[in-house]
């Protein structure tokens, strides 16, 4: 059985690579810890046959090491939706209580989960829930910033880095699944409206809202 460090590991290459490889510098400073304790993890992993690591080239997942992550991550996101949804819990609390729980549950437990929440294939955040085979349905989106005046937009994701912007983009209704319309645009705000509501958003946190064009159907 691996630990939770090694666990934590993975899933934070995972998140990290995409063409290349992890380099430690970066690792660390997703880990929070020094670059001396990456290097030393990197070796531990690399032996172990989870990740491919040479110095100064950086590290990247080897297959068995992808799936385990991928398994993680599934436990984190199926474990953020029932907090949220069925618990009420805030998007901080939700956060730090999965990252808790991710390690401890059985498969037994996760196939339950993910049965009684109905087989959620995104998370609170928008982000794709990988599937017991690793899978994942991953949704195009763009930040609203791209999109042109007058576009009816339906929201996907919004970035999970920063809990204050979570409540207030909340508080407008804009999390995954409402649909606005972009009614103006500017270098520094943009304009929207809802079914419900009209609001002026600070460009930059537009910037981590991430949206497809809506289908008519799609905006009331």
């Amino acid at each position: 059985m691996l630990s939770q460090s090694v666990e934590d590991y993975l899933k934070a290459i995972y998140k990290l690579q995409a063409e290349n490889p992890v380099s430690t510098t970066d690792l660390a400073e997703k880990l929070n810890i020094t670059a001396a304790s990456v290097t030393n993890m990197a070796k531990r992993l690399s032996s172990l046959g989870l990740v491919t690591y040479a110095p100064y080239k950086g590290v990247r997942l080897t297959e068995s090491g992808e799936q385990i992550a991928l398994e993680i991550i599934r436990h984190h996101r199926l474990l953020e939706t029932y907090l949220r949804q069925i618990m009420g819990y805030d998007w901080d609390e939700m956060h730090d209580e999965a990252e808790h729980l991710e390690h401890h549950i059985s498969e037994e437990f996760e196939d339950r989960l993910d049965k009684m929440l109905g087989y959620p294939t995104h998370d609170p955040h928008g982000d794709p829930i990988p599937g017991r085979d690793g899978t994942i349905i991953s949704i195009e989106s763009h930040p609203v910033t791209s999109f042109p005046e007058g576009v009816e937009l339906t929201i996907r994701r919004v970035s999970d880095s920063n809990v204050d912007m979570l409540r207030k983009l909340e508080s407008m209704g804009l999390l995954p699944g409402a649909t606005c319309k972009l009614i103006s645009k500017s270098e520094d705000t943009l304009e929207v409206v809802t079914s419900q509501n009209r609001f002026e958003l600070d460009a930059e946190l537009a910037s981590h809202v991430f949206a497809t064009e809506s289908t008519k159907t799609d905006f009331a």
